[in-house]
């Protein structure tokens, strides 16, 4: 070999190291970007479930409210009716002050604004725990899809090291892009793409 052919050949290797070295960086920022996407997408799966447990929760109290409140409604008009059949005026008395206090509580299990637990207050904090459940949802889809960009170009710029084929570096460099923004749109706007069904 001579001189002059192994001095292309050192500035060949001195090249192709230096490729390499910045793949490998390419590699160790994708990988980055996989830990936060993932750690954020934990997160907001743990928060959807937290939210879906919360909501069904709220509803099944909102149920067990208006089944009461129902009983009750029925009791003060079964009593309206025992009020008309009355002759007795202690009788009456008696009766109509049930049928009041009947309305009182139907009326308190239908709004309690002081506790929040009547039904109109339990239906929205149902409803609002919905929205934040499928807010966190939409985030997490987002998450897992970054995810996905930022695992496949992990392995295309690991394939472009064996191979040499730097065009896998470019499509794993578009990867760490997309990964990126669908990173940004789960943080920050995770319902201006409609991911899933």
């Amino acid at each position: 070999m001579s001189a002059h052919e192994s001095m292309e050949h050192a500035e060949h290797a001195e090249h192709a190291s230096g490729e390499n070295k910045k793949i490998a960086l390419l590699i160790a920022v994708l990988a980055l970007f996989l830990a936060i996407s993932e750690t954020l997408g934990k997160g907001a799966q743990t928060e959807s479930i937290s939210k879906n447990v919360e909501a069904s929760n709220l509803w099944a109290f909102f149920q067990a409210k208006s089944i009461r409140r129902t009983v009750v409604q029925t009791a003060a008009e079964q009593g309206k009716l025992t009020l008309g059949a009355a002759t007795d005026d202690a009788m009456k008395a008696a009766v109509q002050k049930q049928i009041d206090d009947w309305t009182k509580t139907a009326a308190r299990y239908r709004s309690e604004p002081e506790t929040g637990e009547g039904t109109e207050q339990l239906a929205e904090k149902a409803k609002h725990a919905e929205h934040e459940r499928d807010e966190a949802t939409a985030k997490y889809h987002h998450f897992e899809l970054a995810s996905a960009a930022f695992q496949i170009g992990i392995v295309l710029a690991s394939a472009t090291i064996i191979t040499g084929m730097l065009p896998l570096a470019w499509i794993a460099g578009l990867l760490t892009i997309a990964g990126l923004g669908m990173t940004m749109l789960g943080a920050w706007a995770p319902h201006l793409l409609h991911l899933h069904g």
